[in-house]
Order: C-alpha cells, then structure tokens, then sequence
C-alpha cells in the first residue's frame, strides 16, 4: 500500500480528499445538466461534462482503475473529476483530471494525481502512467511535476509526462 492513498472498498483516501468512482446516477445527472446536493456550486465544469458523456457512452471507463470524483473530505463536495483511460495501451495509462474553479490553488490536483498514478501502477499489466499538457497551462504543468511525472519531451505546444512502476519486469 502506498503511503500516498488508502483503500477503502472502491474508494481512494488521501489526506484531503475521496477519489470514488463514478455511480451511474450521477452520470446521468451530469449529462442532463442537473446539479445534486453533494456538488460544489461550480461542479460539474466542462471537462467533467466531457468525461460523464464518454462513461456514458463506454461505461468500461467505470471500473477499479477508471475515473473518479474527486471529494473534498472537508466539506463532502465534489470538487473534480480524476481518471485513467482504460484500457492500457501496451502497459501505459492516460492520466486526466480538472478541479473547479472555486477550489483550485489549494494542491487538490496534485494530491490526487499523485494517489491514483500510484494506485494504478499496482494495475495487472500496467507499468507508465502518462499524460499530456499544453505548454500554455503551467498550472497543469506543475499539478503533473507534483503528482510525480517527469517531463520525458515535449514540442512548441505540448509537453509529455510519464512514469513507470519501479521494475516494469516484475509485473
């Protein structure tokens, strides 16, 4: 077990926030534009809009390494969304996540990113996690830094991260 995350059933804890994955009535409710009491005022932004649509329409995205709302333990808010495009692709997994508006800047990102990256090296199979930002967002830049991903390239516009399980062999 990482000293980053518990598990608890299907949920993810962190000092500061639950990663638990998606329910099929708050798909719903994203996708037909409602807003449940246990959102914050600004959830979902568009980004979790985006997500819930393709859960929708490919619902193996929803499984133990898929993606995930981000809960602020603080308040029981959903603040984001956080996930790993399923299936792996030759043992490598896409990160993604978004925080709304109202709760960025306080390290939810990072903390996140840095629970489920080393949650999902523990995946069968599974041996990179990577993601993909827009040199034209820092901010995301630093949350991929923070969360443990190092810059392997990158080109005018988009710069790569990634990292590997400790001893890819062994998996």
């Amino acid at each position: 077990m990482s000293s980053f995350f518990s598990l608890t059933g299907t949920d993810l804890t962190t000092d500061r926030l639950v990663l638990r994955p998606w329910s099929t009535d708050e798909l719903t409710a994203v996708v037909s534009d409602a807003h449940l009491t246990h959102w914050a005022q600004d959830f979902p932004a568009e980004g979790d809009r985006v997500i819930a649509q393709i859960l929708t329409e490919a619902p193996e995205g929803l499984n133990a390494y898929g993606h995930r709302q981000i809960i602020e333990r603080s308040s029981g808010l959903v603040i984001g969304s956080i996930g790993l495009f399923w299936p792996p692709n030759d043992g490598s997994l896409e990160l993604g996540y978004g925080i709304v508006a109202s709760r960025r800047g306080r390290g939810y990102a990072s903390e996140a990113g840095r629970a489920l990256v080393a949650f999902a090296l523990t995946a069968p199979g599974v041996h990179t996690v990577y993601a993909n930002v827009e040199l034209s967002n820092p901010a995301s830049v630093r949350v991929l830094e923070k969360a443990g991903l190092q810059r392997w390239s990158d080109d005018a516009t988009t710069a790569r991260f990634r990292t590997t399980a400790p001893d890819p062999s062994s998996r």
